[in-house]
């Protein structure tokens, strides 16, 4: 398996995207990219910690393709948002990809790139970090799979 990791805002809406996706076999809520070694969903929250809330996937490279998860990334947040999405604010729901490898780099510069030119969102700049991967800390337990554990609808919005 395969591993990625994106942040797209509250970590719950990206999640439930990225669970529709068949070859995705786990999806799992966590912080990446702070200082601490050990972090809580209390510490990122206050926005303190350097943390993005993120969602890591493990996905069956032979049934999706990584080009196909940024695909899913992108039309599920604004990343012209800086530190921000809806009504979540601070740099702990900033847009980020974190690569694992060359290639994965490669592909997230690439299709950035395609999106801005695509005019989708006009003259506005697409602020999204594409980054080394750094130590994935697990969310707590009531975070995973949360908007399925309760019965609600995505928190996220499309554009």
């Amino acid at each position: 398996m395969a591993i990625a990791t994106f942040g797209a805002g509250c970590f719950w809406g990206v999640e439930y995207f990225f669970r529709q996706i068949e070859g995705v076999t786990a999806a799992s809520c966590g912080y990446m990219g702070g200082d601490d070694k050990r972090t809580t969903y209390e510490q990122v929250k206050q926005g303190n910690s350097g943390h993005a809330e993120v969602v890591q996937l493990e996905y069956d490279e032979h049934r999706v393709s990584y080009e196909q998860l940024l695909a899913v990334f992108w039309s599920n947040h604004n990343p012209t948002m800086l530190n921000m999405q809806g009504g979540d604010i601070g740099h702990q729901y900033r847009s980020a990809i974190f690569f694992y490898d060359q290639q994965q780099k490669a592909a997230a510069e690439q299709s950035k790139l395609a999106l801005a030119r695509s005019g989708k969102w006009g003259m506005r700049q697409i602020v999204t970090e594409i980054v080394p991967a750094m130590p994935f800390h697990l969310a707590e337990e009531y975070h995973q799979n949360y908007l399925k554990k309760n019965n609600l609808p995505s928190c996220h919005l499309t554009y």
